[in-house]
């Protein structure tokens, strides 16, 4: 069984540019916003980028979080996509994911790059 998951591309609206990313914080408003208190569900995974799906229970299964809510919306917030990109590019010390998932992780962050009309850092 695929117990690995890049969810699917949401395309969610984008915040300003020079939006504050603060992950920490982004992920408590993301689980408000999605009743998510007690544990994830599809909203709170949507907000993901990838997601352990035989731990998809737990908050700590879901990476890459992109998103924050912004008015009262989820929107994907620039500079959380340049953060999963350099993770993803092996900053911080790369991401911790299957190999295979990679190549999906970089297509569905290359596709908010070319939203923010910007060519992702491998794309260069």
């Amino acid at each position: 069984m695929e117990s690995m998951a890049v969810t699917s591309f949401q395309d969610l609206p984008l915040a300003d540019r020079d939006h504050e990313w603060d992950g920490d914080a982004a992920e408590k408003r993301v689980r408000k916003w999605a009743g998510a208190e007690d544990e994830p569900n599809e909203k709170y995974r949507n907000a993901h980028l990838w997601y352990d799906a035989e731990k998809k229970d737990n908050f700590t299964a879901h990476k890459f979080l992109v998103a924050d809510v912004v008015g009262g919306d989820l929107k994907a917030v620039p500079r959380g996509i340049m953060a999963a990109a350099n993770v993803l590019s092996g900053g911080r010390g790369g991401a911790d994911i299957p190999e295979k998932d990679v190549a999906r992780l970089k297509s569905h962050v290359a596709k908010y790059y070319a939203k923010m009309g910007d060519d992702a850092p491998w794309d260069d």
